[in-house]
C-alpha cells in the first residue's frame, strides 16, 4: 500500500512539473530575436560595473572585450570595484587605465576601511553606482566576455522599448570535461526559463552577469536596502523590487549580440558552493511564483531520491524510477533543445546520463542553501 501512495505522490508532482516546463517551451518558442536597426544612432550613456576579487587570470580578457565594443567610448565608462584583492588584479587594471581613459578603478578597502559586511558584491555594486556617471547601470562579472555589439544591442533595445530594467542572456564557456558539460546543460535550462518567463511576464528572473537598469530607478526603490543582509541576490532580489514599482518596465533582451559568456566553475567544490549561494535566496523572493516553482522542482527531485533509496531494498522499484527518469528527460529535452539552438550548442547525447547527478545536486544544494553555509571568493558565508 505504501508503494502505491509513493508512486501517486511522484505522479502528482510530475504532472505540474511537466506542465510548467511545457509552458516555458511554449513561451520560449514565441520569442522573436531582437535586431539592432541599421539606422540606430547610439545615445545611451552606460556605466558598466564589474566587482572583482582576486581575478588576475580573468580581468585582462574581460576588459579587452569591453574595450573592443562597437560603441562610442564617450558614451560608456567601465568601473571596476576591487573587492580586497590579494593578487595582481589591481596592477592589471591600472595598466589598462593607462591605455583607456574610460576605465575607472575603485577600491572597497579605501571606502569601507574596517567595516564588515555580509553581502560584499552588493556593497561593491552600490558603492560603484554612487560614483557612476552613466544614466544606465550595466552589471557583470570579472570572468565574463562580451561581444563587440553588446552595448549597441542594449542601447537599441532601450531606445525602442523604453524599459527601466533589462535582463539579458548568459552562457557558460564550454569544454569537453564532464563538469563543464554538466554546468552548461544545467545553466542552459536556467537561461531558457529566464528568457521565457520574463518575456511572458510570469517570473522576475535574471543573472547579475548581464543586467541593466536605470540609475535613478535604483535609488528610487532604495537600492539594496532591505536585501543587503543577504549575501547573494544583487540581481533577482533587486529585480523584484523594481518590478513591484514598475510592473510594465521589465524587459528581456533576446539577442545573440547581447549574450555574455562566463567561465564555468573549475571544480566540483566551487560548483556546489555557487549553486548553494544561488539557492540561499530562494525564500527571499517577493515573486511567489518563483518560490512555488522552486518548491515544486525540489519536491519532485526529492521524491525521486527517496524512490532510488527504497529501490536499493526493493529492486523492482528501479523500473518505476527509470520510468519517471525517462519521462522527466523527454519533457526537459523538449525545452532544452530549442534553447540550445539559440545559444549555439544543443547537447542532447549526455542529457539522460546526467539526470541522476542533476537530481542529487538539486536536492543537496537546495537543502544546504537553506540550512547550511558556503564559501565564496575565499569567504565563509551564512
Amino acid at each position: 500500500m505504501w508503494l502505491y501512495y509513493l508512486l501517486c505522490i511522484i505522479l502528482v508532482l510530475f504532472i505540474p512539473y511537466a506542465t510548467i516546463i511545457l509552458f516555458y517551451r511554449k513561451w520560449f518558442l514565441q520569442l522573436q530575436p531582437f535586431s539592432i536597426p541599421a539606422n540606430n544612432l547610439p545615445e545611451t550613456k552606460f556605466s558598466v560595473i564589474i566587482p572583482a576579487r582576486n581575478e588576475e587570470n580573468n580581468i585582462g580578457p574581460c576588459l579587452n572585450s569591453l574595450m573592443r565594443q562597437q560603441y562610442p567610448p564617450q558614451l560608456f565608462e567601465v568601473i571596476i570595484m576591487d573587492d580586497f584583492s590579494e593578487d595582481k588584479t589591481v596592477e592589471i587594471i591600472a595598466g589598462f587605465q593607462q591605455l583607456y581613459p574610460n576605465i575607472r578603478l575603485l577600491k572597497m578597502a579605501d571606502i569601507l576601511k574596517n567595516q564588515k559586511v555580509n553581502a560584499y558584491k552588493k556593497k561593491a555594486i552600490e558603492l560603484a553606482i554612487y560614483q557612476a556617471k552613466g544614466e544606465w547601470i550595466l552589471t557583470s562579472d570579472a570572468d565574463c566576455l562580451f561581444g563587440q555589439q553588446w552595448l549597441a544591442a542594449f542601447d537599441a533595445y532601450i531606445q525602442q522599448q523604453k524599459p527601466v530594467f533589462v535582463a539579458a542572456p548568459v552562457v557558460f564557456s564550454f569544454t569537453n570535461t564532464i563538469l563543464s558539460i554538466f554546468q552548461y546543460l544545467d545553466f542552459l535550462s536556467l537561461q531558457g526559463i529566464t528568457a521565457a518567463s520574463v518575456s511572458a511576464g510570469f517570473h522576475s528572473m535574471c543573472n547579475g552577469a548581464n543586467l541593466a537598469y536605470k540609475k535613478d530607478v535604483f535609488f528610487e526603490v532604495g537600492g539594496f536596502t532591505g536585501i543587503d543582509h543577504i549575501a547573494s541576490g544583487d540581481d533577482m532580489l533587486l529585480m523584484n523590487k523594481i518590478k513591484k514599482q514598475y510592473p510594465d518596465g521589465i524587459g528581456f533582451l533576446f539577442s545573440k549580440h547581447a549574450i555574455v559568456t562566463t567561465a564555468p566553475m573549475p571544480d566540483w567544490k566551487s560548483f556546489f558552493n555557487q549553486r548553494i549561494r544561488w539557492a540561499s535566496k530562494a525564500d527571499q523572493y517577493q515573486d511567489k511564483s518563483i518560490f512555488t516553482v522552486l518548491l515544486l522542482v525540489y519536491l519532485f527531485n526529492f521524491s525521486l531520491v527517496v524512490l532510488s533509496v527504497l529501490a536499493c531494498f526493493k529492486p523492482i522499484l528501479w523500473l518505476y524510477w527509470l520510468g519517471f527518469l525517462l519521462l522527466k528527460t523527454i519533457v526537459e529535452l523538449s525545452f532544452t533543445i530549442p534553447v540550445g539552438r539559440f545559444f549555439g550548442k544543443a547537447i542532447i547525447a549526455d542529457f539522460f546520463l546526467f539526470q541522476p547527478l542533476h537530481i542529487a545536486y538539486t536536492v543537496i544544494a537546495g537543502w544546504l542553501g537553506k540550512f547550511g553555509t558556503y564559501q565564496w571568493k575565499g569567504r565563509d558565508v551564512k
